[in-house]
């Protein structure tokens, strides 16, 4: 008999809770008493991590982990996320906007008691920086510091050449190539985290992904939370570090993430108490929780794009008129309407309309004719000859009724046929990694509330690219935006990026997200946030 993966893994927990039950002493009552007196929370996300190394990871279920882990120079406000102090207490800015000055805090510590130096971000940002880590958010660090591309490209060997110092052990200064205002919001980012170098290097890591120092027995972090257990496929189980420098101020004892990628899996387990917290609200439930349970719900727009990447070196998506066809062929108003049914907005363009004060002026326009014209000049009249074409997504319900409309408005509108893949989260990354995929299911919520955000993701490249596209002019206009003088200066430059996006369509824009999800109404502090991320070091259950 096959059993799924989510009903395996419960199956699993349930039978090793029975055998503890069965086997050994009986816990004293005082035992069980400060069980019970313990504030646990239990999550719902999504799918086992591809890694909890902050340097390596790409994915939200993994930042999830992450923010519990770890903490940067700044953090996010829990409302709002706009950067607070983290590690570093106080800083200042020169007045040419170049030179920022972080002052650390005296007690920041590592989990393994060892204090958290200015030389740890330093070495940090030159495993960041280092060629063979391949970091796919490397970018976000060499975009804006003097002498950090020219480090990853190996044009200079000296780091110490790199605007990243250590002034002593309670000061960091960094030195950027441009002034850049919305600096701060960006190192609220994993990419500017700190790792534990010596562990790290003890288990071969510092220029390599996947060794061993991010298990359990191994791991050392400088977060809010420790690493406590992780139960692969299951669960990761954090709980509140005592050598945290704020320790006092976290709220939950523990932090339980588990891996369900259903979404009825999860919400079942919702309802049956397993979990306080889900990370995605099947879409048919929804008029039921609006209806009977409107103190559990919670649907809110996040600043991110649904949307599929092409891999332009894989044909027939080797043709921008082919492209463009499948784009214009796409019924999204339908779709948001009787597909997603969660408030998302229909995409036309690329970049979020109103990220700070930014609208996109290019949009994809055409009609069926249009599409069905492209597709003929592309070779393939009335779909005839349409060569095979195979689309990866991910394993949740929600990507496979979005895919499998698509699928057939396709085929309806084009005459072709499509084939739909489901792979299991670690795969489908992977695929997208190597370029082994010819369309994919894809999604971006941006890092900060800025479009640069998403904006520079298309730069030749970049690590988080992974279409194969690439545009000299693209990469022109995106230098020129980081020496603009004032964001008007600077939007008039994306505006015509926007406009080549739409143009080439690399990537083909379906909507915009909104998240739906049911919350324990004991659980407070966990805020709706336009990036749908949540500092937990703020959130807290009630017993």
């Amino acid at each position: 008999m096959f059993i799924s993966r989510e009903t395996k893994g419960l199956a699993f927990l349930l039978a090793g809770a029975l055998l503890l039950a069965g086997c050994g002493k009986h816990p004293s009552a005082s035992t069980a008493d400060n069980a019970a007196s313990k504030k646990i929370l239990n999550f719902g996300n999504l799918t086992e991590p591809q890694d909890i190394d902050p340097q390596v990871i790409t994915g939200i279920p993994e930042f999830n982990i992450i923010l519990a882990l770890f903490e940067g120079l700044v953090s996010y406000d829990p409302k709002d996320l706009h950067p607070v102090p983290g590690v570093a207490k106080s800083w200042e800015i020169s007045s040419d906007g170049l030179i920022y000055t972080f002052h650390l805090r005296e007690d920041a510590k590592w989990s393994n008691s060892e204090p958290v130096t200015a030389q740890d971000f330093v070495q940090s940002y030159q495993r960041m920086l280092t060629p063979t880590l391949a970091a796919q958010y490397a970018y976000m660090i060499f975009n804006y510091v003097a002498g950090a591309k020219d480090y990853y490209d190996g044009k200079l060997k000296d780091f110490s050449k790199v605007g990243i110092k250590a002034l002593d052990d309670r000061t960091l200064q960094i030195t950027l190539q441009n002034p850049t205002p919305y600096l701060l919001k960006a190192m609220c980012h994993c990419a500017w985290f700190p790792v534990p170098v010596a562990t790290v290097a003890k288990f071969g890591g510092l220029g390599r992904k996947g060794t061993e120092w991010t298990r359990p027995e191994n791991f050392v972090g400088n977060g809010p939370f420790r690493l406590k257990a992780w139960l692969p496929n299951q669960k990761i189980i954090v709980e509140r570090s005592p050598t945290y420098w704020d320790h006092a101020n976290v709220k939950l004892d523990e932090l339980d993430f588990y891996a369900v990628e259903s979404s009825d899996t999860e919400e079942h387990m919702f309802r049956t108490g397993q979990l306080d917290i889900i990370n995605e609200l099947p879409r048919q439930k929804i008029p039921f929780y609006r209806h009977d349970h409107p103190e559990q719900l919670s649907v809110s727009p996040l600043l991110g794009l649904y949307f599929y990447r092409c891999n332009v070196k894989r044909p027939p998506l080797d043709n921008v008129n082919v492209r463009r066809a499948l784009a214009l062929a796409i019924d999204r108003e339908s779709l948001v309407k009787d597909v997603t049914k969660a408030g998302e907005h229909p995409a036309y363009a690329i970049s979020c309309p109103g990220t700070a004060g930014y609208f996109p002026q290019a949009r994809l326009t055409g009609t069926l004719d249009d599409a069905r014209r492209l597709l003929a000049e592309a070779g393939y009249p009335d779909g005839r000859g349409f060569p095979s074409l195979e689309l990866i997504y991910n394993t949740l319900e929600s990507n496979r009724a979005v895919a499998e409309a698509i699928q057939q408005m396709w085929k309806k509108n084009l005459n072709i046929d499509v084939t739909l893949k489901n792979e299991e989260w670690k795969v489908y990354l992977d695929a997208q990694e190597t370029g082994s995929f010819q369309m994919a299911r894809a999604g971006w919520l941006s890092d900060y509330v800025d479009p640069n955000s998403l904006l520079d993701l298309w730069a030749t490249g970049n690590g988080n690219n992974e279409t194969n596209w690439g545009s000299l002019e693209y990469d022109r206009l995106l230098a020129a935006s980081y020496t603009a003088k004032t964001d008007t200066e600077r939007y008039a430059i994306y505006q015509k990026m926007d406009a080549i996006l739409v143009d080439e369509l690399p990537i083909i824009p379906i909507y915009y997200y909104a998240v739906p999800r049911i919350v324990n109404p004991k659980v407070k502090g966990f805020y709706p946030t336009l990036l749908d991320l949540h500092p937990w070091k703020s959130v807290d259950i009630e017993r």
